[in-house]
C-alpha cells in the first residue's frame, strides 16, 4: 500500500514496539492514532511523534469500540490496524495465579479479538483493510515458566490463520510479526528487573521495519507471517 495513504490505529502505541511502529508509519506519511492506559503517557508519546491520541483499554469491550469509532473519525477513516496492546506474566505451572493468567488472557487474547472484530467491521464495509497482529517467538516455541504468556501468543497465531481465511475475499491482509527478543520496558512491565542496554540485541526499530515493509507491499500480495530474530546477540 502507499503509505501516504495508510490510516492507521497502534494499540499500546505509547511505549515499545507499538511506538517505534507508530513513528516509522508517521515518517512514511500515515496518518497514525496510538492508544494506551496511562493518558500521561500517552499525550506524550504522541506530542513526540505527532500521532493522535485516543486513552482506551483494550482490556476493556467498550474502550474498544470506542476507540475504533473514535479512529474513523478521527482520521477520516481507517485502513490500517497495528494489533500490539499486550503484556507479560510468567510463572511456573505450580505457581500460576488464576486472576492473573485470565487478566492477560483478557488483554492479549479477548481485546486483539475485539479490536480485530470492530476493524473488521468497518473494513469489510469498505473492502479494504489490513490487521497486522503483533505475537512473538513465545508463540512459535514454549519455555519454562511461559505457560500464561505463551498461551497468548499461540492463541493469537491461531486466531490470524482464521482471520486471514475470512477476510481476504474482502480484501483485506492479515499478518503476524513474531519478535523475538527486544530491549523495551516490557520485561520490567512483567515483574522483571531492568537490563543494561545491549547493542547486539534487538529494538523496537527493528520490528517497526519490519511492520512498514510488509504494509508496503503491493496491495495485490502479502506476507502471512514473519520473524525478527537478533543476528548475534551477545
Amino acid at each position: 500500500m502507499d503509505l501516504k495513504k495508510a490510516k492507521v490505529l497502534v494499540t499500546g502505541g505509547s511505549l515499545g514496539i507499538g511506538y517505534a511502529a507508530a513513528k516509522t508509519l508517521i515518517e512514511a506519511g500515515a496518518k497514525v492514532v496510538i492508544c494506551g492506559r496511562d493518558e500521561a503517557k500517552l499525550e506524550k508519546a504522541a506530542k513526540e511523534i505527532g500521532a493522535i491520541p485516543v486513552r482506551a483499554d483494550v482490556s476493556k469491550e467498550e474502550d474498544i469500540v470506542t476507540l475504533v469509532r473514535e479512529t474513523i473519525e478521527k482520521l477520516d477513516g481507517y485502513n490500517v490496524l497495528i494489533n500490539n496492546a499486550a503484556y507479560g506474566y510468567f510463572s511456573p505451572l505450580q505457581a500460576i495465579d488464576t486472576v492473573k493468567f485470565n487478566e492477560v488472557l483478557m488483554t492479549n487474547i479477548t481485546g486483539a479479538m475485539i479490536c480485530g472484530r470492530e476493524s473488521a467491521k468497518y473494513f469489510s464495509e469498505k473492502n479494504y483493510g489490513n490487521i497486522v497482529n503483533i505475537a512473538s517467538s513465545a508463540g512459535t516455541g514454549g519455555f519454562a515458566n511461559g505457560s500464561p504468556y505463551c498461551a497468548t501468543k499461540f492463541a493469537l497465531r491461531g486466531m490470524n490463520e482464521c482471520w486471514r481465511a475470512e477476510l481476504r475475499k474482502h480484501n483485506i491482509r492479515v499478518m503476524l510479526v513474531n519478535p523475538s527478543e527486544v530491549q523495551t520496558d516490557f520485561g520490567i512491565n512483567a515483574g522483571g528487573k531492568p537490563r543494561d542496554f545491549n547493542p547486539t540485541k534487538l529494538e523496537g526499530t527493528h520490528i517497526a521495519h519490519l511492520i512498514k515493509s510488509m504494509l508496503e507491499m503491493d496491495d495485490k500480495g502479502f506476507i502471512p507471517e514473519a520473524g525478527v530474530w537478533a543476528t548475534n546477540p551477545q
